[in-house]
């Protein structure tokens, strides 16, 4: 029995969430902790490169600011899961609305607490996204780069100096360890397809004329606002989301973790994967990701410690220079095509 046109272009993005179902069980399942770690990294990694690229690839707006995004997240879900004896510990000077909420709440063994707790920050830091986007996205070239900087900056500053509610520039310790590989890789998938999605849309193909033309794409009757903050505030929600896992995966954090060490790593992975490709994205992280902790072992070898950050700054370069537009560009790897015969595809 032969498949339906539908369903055979289904069977490619199918196949290969069934192969990366199967590959975490057998990670999972062999109690490895190094391989776990690093496919959580990865899917976490994921989720802020494909957030990214939202902004910085679909309408061409270059933000250096999303990390904040990803420390709001990260300490409003732990603050709004920390269990009540440490926050009466940790921060006695909480406002008492706040020190008595604890999303603590289970269905079976499902950490229902979790997942609201993770909603409901990244929809707090959209609201932020929101209103901090209204003032920047009208802003267009290094003028918006310089201001989402600055964006950044100013989280930074308020997250150590709000030490009733984050403790300062002190370690936030005792956050729930929550986050595992089904958590992380179910929002990396969510993230994938959203966005996807969203490029494959009118407001998709809104983003991408303005980013090529502005002029002539206002000629046509496209607006430059509505599109632009579609990306900044959806990408803000998933990079929220992103610093939520983060947040319950090392459990103990301060703000000098969301800063420009990250921000710089995050944006090496979109470059060399590709602005504008939702699939280079990910190859981008992977790659990454990969050749850092080869590098890493390297360092361990070597004692040259440092080395790993000064070759991913020269292949920054490099691609820069001799790539601009990444390995993949705007291309995508047409997963919906794999099963498809010559002449059905699209």
């Amino acid at each position: 029995m032969s498949l339906t046109p539908d369903l055979r272009r289904a069977a490619g993005p199918l196949a290969a969430i069934l192969g990366l179902a199967l590959a975490l069980t057998i990670v999972q399942v062999s109690g490895l902790a190094f391989w776990q770690g690093l496919l959580i990294n990865l899917g976490i990694f994921l989720i802020l490169v494909v957030s990214l690229n939202l902004s910085n690839g679909f309408t061409g707006v270059f933000s250096l600011g999303h990390v904040g995004f990803m420390a709001l997240g990260a300490y409003g879900s732990a603050l709004l899961t920390l269990p009540l004896r440490e926050k009466h510990d940790y921060l006695p000077k909480l406002p008492a609305w706040l020190a008595g909420l604890h999303f603590d709440f289970h269905l079976g063994a499902f950490p229902l607490g979790f997942l609201a707790a993770t909603i409901v920050a990244a929809v707090v830091v959209s609201l932020v996204a929101l209103l901090v986007g209204l003032v920047l996205m009208r802003l267009s070239g290094h003028f918006v780069a310089v201001a989402t900087l600055g964006f950044l900056v100013i989280v930074r500053v308020v997250l150590i100096n709000a030490d009733d509610l984050t403790r300062g520039s002190r370690t936030f310790s005792n956050v729930t360890a929550y986050t595992d590989l089904g958590w992380v890789w179910a929002w990396a998938l969510v993230t994938l397809y959203v966005v996807w999605r969203i490029k494959r849309s009118q407001f998709g193909r809104a983003m991408f004329a303005q980013r090529e033309d502005r002029w002539a794409a206002q000629s046509i009757g496209i607006a430059l606002m509505p599109p632009r903050l579609l990306a900044f505030v959806v990408g803000a929600f998933f990079t929220a989301v992103a610093g939520s896992l983060y947040a319950h995966f090392i459990t103990s954090f301060s703000p000098n973790a969301f800063y420009f060490d990250l921000t710089f790593r995050v944006i090496t992975m979109l470059v060399v994967g590709g602005m504008g490709s939702v699939s280079g994205s990910v190859i981008g992280a992977v790659l990454v990701i990969g050749l850092a902790e080869a590098l890493r072992r390297i360092e361990d070898v070597t004692l040259l410690y440092g080395l790993s950050q000064i070759i991913l700054a020269v292949i920054f370069i490099l691609i820069i220079i001799f790539r601009r537009e990444g390995l993949l560009g705007q291309r995508e790897i047409a997963l919906d095509r794999l099963f498809m015969k010559g002449g059905e595809a699209e």
